[in-house]
């Protein structure tokens, strides 16, 4: 159509599928966004818990920081040796199955798929937030920002893969240029003893909690959203430029150097300034406050930041719609997530990613403190199953240093374990549940959509057909009226079958009499059949005639209904027509043995 081509741009070949693979920088910004967008609410996630306890409390905060940022370093680690081990992509999903079983393979899947859809929703949620931290007079429409972002970022994907890394690779250098002179000079100013260009705008609340262990847990659940985005990497391997795992792993681990770095230093500054958040005001945005003042550089930080927290959703965009393909080639989701679109990019699966980050947003009023706990649970699961898939990798295969491999993603299979054990138990009650029921949800759905593809391959298998064997067969014509549409369906009729006959539903005795007069002449000796109907239904007569025919008939008979069918030169003209060819279809088409033809009769404009 040529609305879509001028939207999305031309089709594009097959053959060119290479040309859209990705190298190091473009990778960066197109599967790194999420990960790197994470600092800008992950230390303030931490804060937010902190802060009920006293300003005693957030000392801790660092501490914190400090355990997530080496749980990063053996994440990257061991998904390092995930590129190299499965190149084909996947990551948990693919890692999980072929090493811990189909069932723990589909948890992983399910777990990633949900916290592909929450990525893309937070992301929005927080972009929107740092936009209505400059600007807050914008924080009443909130949700239709978010909408409109989520909208954009698909319409870039949609567009292909190649050009959405052009399109987002300004935002994410952007931020991490301009995050980068925010610590930077943050640092020089608090070695220098210089005090904050502009105070910290939010005080500590009213102390309500007592600083406990369980509080501790909860900052660090709260904290290790920094670390969603990492799987992202693993999963759209093939996405890249030859050498493809060489490639990924530089990736991977340039993601890890930038995000370990900023994370610890944002988290650091915020301490030292003594900025906690406040109502409408980002942690970044203080920051920016206290180190730029109002000025140029503090609404530059703030649209970068604006900026990565929408391309975040970027990460999502990328890793979704392959993870889907991936399962759908498995038959545990429908065959047409597997095909690619006009521009060599899974549309169906970008669309079905859009319309659920929108719904949450929605449902969640664009809050990002609301969306936050619903975060994390899916993708530590998946963290768990595909360090522990690793390590059953690295032991069945025994290959080089296999003993040092595996006891680093036994390493990181138990740092996330306990991670995800915490993450559950905290954050249970403020929504992390809907999480946990979900996965067996999509489990279920996963293994009923293989079933029924099994049950599919089952009954087109070629065991038990006796090849070259005809089939043969009766061919009814339904007949309303003698006109030229009735005479050429059935000269097609006689052409492909042996028997035929033609049935008119007599609805009107007079109608009735003229059909059968001219049949006389029209007819060529097939003979007309009468069907009474006493209800006046043109449908169940028809219906209950062919079963009629198929009833005792041997397996390999089969009926064809050949359907004169009208159509209009103009599509409002079949507004006039009873479309009696269509319910006929309908009423057929779960009939075993039942074929049904139409034979359209094209008016001339």
């Amino acid at each position: 159509m040529s609305w879509k081509r001028w939207v999305l741009g031309s089709p594009l070949e097959t053959a060119r599928a290479h040309e859209q693979r990705l190298g190091v920088p473009l990778a960066l910004a197109v599967f790194s966004s999420d990960a790197l967008s994470s600092v800008a609410y992950a230390t303030e996630e931490i804060l937010l818990v902190l802060m009920t306890a006293g300003a005693l409390a957030l000392g801790y905060s660092v501490w914190i920081s400090l355990v997530i940022t080496l749980l990063l370093s053996l994440l990257v680690a061991s998904y390092r040796q995930t590129v190299h081990a499965y190149p084909e992509g996947g990551g948990s999903y693919t890692v999980a199955r072929e090493n811990l079983g189909t069932l723990p393979g589909l948890v992983a899947a399910g777990a990633l798929l949900i916290d592909y859809v929450l990525t893309v929703a937070v992301s929005a949620a927080a972009g929107v937030a740092a936009v209505t931290s400059a600007v807050p007079v914008l924080r009443e429409h909130r949700v239709a920002m978010g909408l409109l972002f989520v909208g954009i970022i698909a319409f870039g994907n949609l567009r292909g893969l190649r050009e959405s890394g052009r399109i987002f690779a300004v935002p994410t250098y952007a931020f991490i240029g301009s995050l980068a002179l925010l610590l930077a000079a943050g640092t020089w100013r608090w070695f220098a003893g210089l005090p904050a260009v502009e105070p910290p705008v939010a005080g500590l609340p009213e102390v309500t909690h007592t600083l406990t262990l369980f509080l501790l847990m909860r900052a660090f659940s709260s904290g290790c959203a920094a670390l969603t985005g990492i799987e992202a990497v693993s999963n759209g391997v093939k996405a890249f430029e030859p050498p493809e795992t060489r490639h990924a792993a530089a990736t991977l681990v340039l993601m890890g150097i930038i995000l370990g770095t900023y994370f610890l230093g944002i988290t650091w500054l915020a301490h030292t300034h003594g900025i906690v958040p406040g109502e409408g005001q980002t942690v970044i945005s203080q920051l920016g406050r206290a180190v730029f003042g109002t000025g140029a550089l503090y609404y530059i930080l703030q649209a970068a930041t604006a900026a990565i927290l929408l391309v975040a959703a970027n990460t999502a965009f990328a890793g979704f719609p392959r993870l889907t393909s991936i399962l759908a080639n498995d038959r545990f989701l429908p065959r047409q997530l597997a095909t690619l679109g006009d521009r060599l990019v899974f549309s169906n699966g970008i669309l079905i990613l859009s319309a659920a980050a929108m719904l949450l947003i929605i449902r969640y009023d664009g809050d990002t403190h609301a969306l936050i706990p619903l975060y994390a649970v899916g993708v530590f699961l998946a963290f768990t199953l595909s360090q522990s898939g690793m390590v059953m990798h690295h032991l069945r295969l025994r290959e080089g240093r296999y003993r040092l491999h595996a006891a680093l993603s036994a390493a990181g299979a138990t740092a996330t374990g306990v991670a995800v054990a915490i993450i559950a138990v905290t954050k249970f009650t403020n929504g992390a549940w809907i999480v946990v029921v979900l996965i067996p949800i999509l489990v279920f759905a996963f293994l009923r959509t293989h079933r029924h593809y099994f049950y599919v391959r089952t009954q087109l298998s070629l065991v038990d057909v006796e090849p070259d064997r005809p089939i043969r067969h009766t061919a009814i014509v339904p007949v309303s009226a003698v006109n030229r549409a009735t005479v050429y369906a059935l000269r097609y009729a006689k052409s492909i079958a042996h028997e035929v006959e033609a049935v008119h539903i007599a609805l009107d005795p007079r109608r009735t009499e003229q059909v059968q007069e001219q049949w006389k002449v029209w007819g060529g000796g097939v003979p007309l059949r009468i069907l009474e109907s006493p209800y006046r239904s043109l449908i169940r007569p028809l219906v209950d005639h062919v079963d009629d025919l198929m009833h005792g008939r041997r397996r390999n008979e089969m009926v064809t209904v050949v359907l004169p069918e009208f159509v209009t030169a103009h599509w409002w003209e079949g507004l006039f027509h009873n479309q009696s060819a269509f319910l006929i279809k309908g009423a057929l088409l779960f009939r075993p043995g039942v074929v049904v033809t139409s034979i359209p009769f094209h008016f001339k404009r």
